[in-house]
């Protein structure tokens, strides 16, 4: 079986990055390894992520989303990689459903979930309210079926799986748009500029607490952010991103 690299940008967020490693380690079912790229963090992460014997990378500053991303993918020995938000808990048979849906064909480049949080066609309409009915929700949700995969022009940053070969063919996020927002619409259009296709499997929901950590960081100045980042995506493209949403 093909391994995968699963890459964790984290920032401050220590409880949420434990209850997303868990959440792996309980209801992964296929082969992975764990990177966690720590992004200068004061709340013990370090120590965290040193006790539970994992690989990472501990940054001397907080230098973005993106960057972060990119030291993952160039520590990562995967042949998929995978781009995970600290916010998100994972359930049962995600993994397994979203390598499904990337090798149903050899044009697939990325695919991701679908969510109780998100823009675009990946947020779904949830009915749980505790951990507890999320796992039962997940349960009945993903049972692999690619009735309920659906091509798209977008797929959110949150949980963005891809084969090696769009790393190799694309290359690495673009570090313009740290500290984050819009690098995620960025490499989805470079990569269909390069010939792959994008998936959202509706067979595989996550749980999303959503912009966990730029909320912490920006919290006046998010909106402003990512107004200067939808301007760098126009201005390098020619094209609103709102179009692909």
């Amino acid at each position: 079986m093909t391994l995968t690299s699963i890459i964790i940008p984290t920032y401050n967020g220590r409880h949420l990055l434990q209850a997303c490693v868990e959440s792996i380690r309980q209801y992964t079912d296929t082969p992975y390894e764990i990177i966690v790229v720590d992004n200068a963090s004061t709340d013990g992460t370090d120590a965290y992520c040193r006790n539970q014997q994992l690989m990472f990378i501990s940054l001397p500053e907080n230098r973005g989303f993106p960057l972060a991303c990119n030291m993952g993918l160039q520590l990562a020995s995967g042949d998929e990689l995978l781009l995970l938000n600290n916010d998100v808990i994972v359930s049962h048979n995600w993994l397994s459903n979203l390598k499904a849906a990337l090798y149903s064909s050899s044009d697939i480049g990325i695919v991701g979930p679908v969510t109780n949080y998100a823009s675009g066609r990946q947020k779904v309409r949830t009915a749980y309210t505790d951990m507890p009915g999320f796992h039962s929700e997940a349960l009945a949700a993903n049972i692999r079926n690619p009735m309920k995969w659906m091509e798209t022009v977008r797929l959110v940053g949150l949980c963005f799986l891809f084969k090696r070969t769009v790393l190799d063919t694309v290359g690495l996020l673009d570090e313009r748009y740290s500290p984050g927002h819009y690098e995620d619409d960025d490499y989805c259009y470079r990569a269909r500029l390069k010939g792959f296709r994008l998936l959202i499997a509706g067979d595989c929901l996550v749980h999303h607490e959503g912009s966990a950590s730029f909320k912490q960081v920006y919290p006046t100045e998010l909106q402003e952010l990512v107004e200067r980042n939808r301007k760098l995506f126009m201005s390098k493209w020619h094209l609103d991103p709102a179009h692909f949403i």
